[in-house]
């Protein structure tokens, strides 16, 4: 179908009813995320035997516990593939149009069928523990896409009439400060990755007889720890570079706020592992994860100012402030 049939066919979208659908996008995929974490930490693993039917003879599965829990997570794919769907027809909609917007959306659907072919294979694969692991890591990178589309549905387009949602935007901080909270991401990112793999190495592998990675479970949660414990030093050094290079209010309450929820997500790390990995407090630990993660990206994108430009605001009817800007997670004020 050509571009300008597309647009025939499509109502005009607002700026607004744009950002609301990419926060719902969001909120699914931090639930795909921790219904996820509920089915390995429940061993419902296999409750569903078969994908992405429950089982070769029937859809839906039987009115039992394990089977409940598998099949629940894969009905919130199914309404996260429905609401990403929207999001494209949205974006594709949305006047005035963004590539950036379009593309974003477009790697949510690439993201959820990723997930949800990685879904068959960790069945298949019989939980596979390193299937399982990057299962997980995928789902933080569609999460990385969802934080990114709502943050940049909440900006205005570049200058000039730019399709890129704000351009390359007016630096608030300094190169130093960028270079770190760059270093603090990679930071983040490992501490992820270690903490997959020591999940991986612990007693929640989805399922009775499911293989665990063969390393000492305390190896790797003293290697996990240990990563947290140069981020949250690289976290304090970026407050104390903020303060000294007089950054912005906004910027500094941001680190703050950051390093806040890294003491809470420690604080409940070191619980779960002192008190024999409860499976309560684990999902708990992954729920944190998400919003550790969310955090540091808001914290970074908060780096860079969207001043609004004539022609992105959205429709009378949908203004938020008095320049028409709406913004989500970044907010300048």
């Amino acid at each position: 179908m050509a571009t300008g049939t597309i647009r025939a066919v499509l109502p005009d979208v607002g700026s607004r009813a744009f950002l609301r659908a990419s926060r719902v996008a969001l909120g699914l995929v931090v639930l795909n995320v921790v219904s996820g974490a509920a089915v390995r930490l429940s061993d419902s693993g296999l409750g569903c035997p078969d994908w992405p039917d429950c089982s070769r003879h029937r859809l839906t599965p039987p009115l039992s516990l394990h089977p409940a829990i598998e099949f629940s997570n894969r009905l919130v794919v199914v309404v996260l593939c429905l609401v990403a769907a929207a999001v494209v027809l949205l974006a594709l909609g949305r006047r005035p149009r963004r590539g950036d917007l379009c593309w974003l959306s477009a790697g949510l659907i690439g993201g959820i069928l990723a997930e949800a072919v990685l879904g068959g294979v960790v069945v298949y694969s019989k939980l596979n523990p390193y299937v399982v692991m990057t299962h997980f890591l995928v789902g933080i990178g569609l999460l990385t896409v969802a934080v990114v589309l709502a943050l940049r549905a909440g900006r205005p387009a570049g200058a000039h009439g730019s399709s890129r949602g704000g351009g390359p935007g007016v630096s608030k901080v300094t190169v130093g400060v960028r270079r770190l909270g760059r270093l603090m991401i990679g930071l983040l990112l490992l501490a992820i990755a270690a903490g997959t793999a020591t999940t991986g190495a612990g007693p929640h592998a989805g399922g009775k007889g499911a293989r665990r990675i063969p390393v000492a479970l305390s190896d790797m949660a003293r290697t996990h720890a240990e990563i947290v414990i140069v981020l949250a030093a690289a976290t304090l050094a970026m407050l104390y570079l903020l303060q000294r290079t007089k950054a912005p209010a906004t910027v500094t309450e941001r680190g703050r706020l950051l390093l806040g929820v890294m003491v809470a997500q420690g604080i409940v790390g070191y619980s779960q592992y002192f008190s024999h990995l409860p499976p309560l407090l684990v999902g708990v630990h992954v729920f944190g994860v998400t919003v550790l993660w969310t955090t540091m990206l808001w914290f970074y994108d908060g780096f860079t100012h969207h001043p609004v430009v004539t022609g992105e605001r959205g429709r009378p009817d949908e203004r938020d402030r008095p320049d028409g800007s709406t913004v989500l997670l970044g907010s300048d004020r």
